[in-house]
């Protein structure tokens, strides 16, 4: 997986332990506790 630039995105599911980043490409990714990132269908 090439290197991308990703901005978390700020939610209140950060409390549960559920991030979303979007990349520069305009990708929206989801990440559960410590699993790797996963892209959402954009």
């Amino acid at each position: 997986m090439p290197l991308l630039q990703m901005k978390e995105v700020y939610t209140p599911l950060k409390l549960i332990g559920i991030k979303v980043f979007k990349c520069k490409e305009g990708h929206t990714y989801i990440k559960f506790w410590n699993k790797p990132r996963k892209r959402m269908s954009n």
